[in-house]
């Protein structure tokens, strides 16, 4: 990918022009430079969500092993002041894609400390020659009116809803959550804890483990994810050794630096459901949920939730985000708020970017007459 230097001339006398540089990173090779690493860091603040982490990239690496990867990076002066992983497969007609987005299904962006460096993002994309294909980023990112301005003549660019990611802004009433619910909910949940404590005694944990207790508390939680019914579906990371791997790794860094949770619901000391969660910019996200179904009559996934939405607001966290995708069991009993996502494909004007354009017509053409014959 080509060099870039973009100036951006003020109004007034004598004020300097600000030195913007697009630069092509090699993400396997240059991730762990110390500078870079200090860089990424303290652009961290400025991000949407945790996917946008130094430590997330990271712990992503061994599951690109064989992919082109680049870390586009903007730089003003010495400081990276945006940055953008990116990754496709060796064939030549591969669209470039955000790390992780196929493996993982998270939601992603641009992370840069000014909107203004989303434009050289944009040029070194551009520049590429191969279209770009963006599952679900934030849809106030400044990199979408970027690409829209980067591609003007020489291509196209399509912009639709994704899968929002839910969330609950949290206040002072979610120390109280079942409060919040009506009282046929609450008859529920009372009901669903009688059935617990029938069963044996009832007790709920949120574990902040370090790096010395993490692995077997870890293996704990996915082992209650495999008593459901994610094994026979194939999702349960016990069964997933590239997932599992991933967010061991992901999850190991978080606890070195103290941002990890892993919540327990356990009967007669039993756990009987889990949540692997994450501490980050005032938020609790919530990665991973399972239980053992088991225990299904008591419902012990709601009752855990309950637990950990009641603890988040004990901590003064600002939301309890929901990552993944919006389902009818969240927006009919939890929320109805949400993080809204686009989807962004660009088609530049060069053979690899014509034949993604005939390929996803040729897929739309396709769903809009089977829709048609129903």
């Amino acid at each position: 990918m080509r060099h870039a230097r973009f100036d951006r001339m003020g109004s007034g006398n004598a004020r300097p022009a600000r030195r913007w540089s697009t630069r092509a990173i090699d993400l396997a090779r240059e991730m762990d430079a110390v500078r870079l690493a200090a860089d990424w860091e303290q652009l961290e603040p400025r991000g949407n969500w945790p996917t946008q982490t130094r430590d997330f990239a990271a712990a992503l690496a061994p599951l690109l092993s064989g992919q082109h990867q680049k870390l586009l990076g903007v730089r003003n002066g010495i400081a990276i002041t945006a940055l953008l992983p990116l990754c496709r497969d060796r064939r030549y007609l591969a669209r470039w894609r955000m790390a992780g987005a196929i493996e993982l299904f998270e939601p992603g962006d641009l992370l840069c400390a000014d909107p203004a460096a989303a434009g050289p993002v944009a040029a070194a994309i551009r520049a590429a020659h191969h279209p770009l294909s963006l599952d679900r980023i934030s849809r106030d990112s400044p990199l979408v009116p970027a690409l829209r301005r980067a591609m003007r003549g020489r291509g196209w660019v399509s912009v639709r809803p994704a899968m929002p990611c839910p969330m609950i802004p949290l206040g002072e009433s979610w120390r109280d959550p079942e409060s919040r619910f009506n009282a046929g909910r609450r008859s529920d949940f009372r009901r669903a804890a009688r059935r617990a404590e029938a069963i044996g005694p009832v007790t709920f944990e949120t574990l902040a483990p370090g790096p010395a207790d993490f692995d077997a508390l870890f293996d704990e939680a996915i082992g209650v994810e495999l008593r459901s019914w994610k094994r026979e579906a194939g999702s349960a990371l016990a069964v997933d050794r590239r997932r599992e791997t991933f967010f061991r790794r992901f999850f190991r860094s978080a606890a070195a630096r103290g941002t990890f949770r892993l919540s327990f619901m356990r009967i007669g000391g039993e756990a009987v459901a889990m949540q692997l969660a994450l501490l980050w910019a005032g938020r609790y996200w919530l990665f991973k949920i399972g239980h053992d179904d088991r225990f299904g009559k008591c419902s012990p996934g709601t009752l855990l939730m309950l637990h950990t939405l009641r603890w988040a607001a004990e901590q003064g966290l600002e939301s309890y985000e929901l990552l993944g995708e919006t389902e009818v069991w969240i927006t009919r009993f939890w929320t109805q708020e949400q993080r809204d996502c686009v989807r962004v494909r660009t088609y530049p004007f060069t053979p690899p970017g014509l034949a993604a354009l005939l390929a996803d017509g040729l897929f739309w053409l396709r769903h809009r007459l089977g829709r048609a014959a129903r």
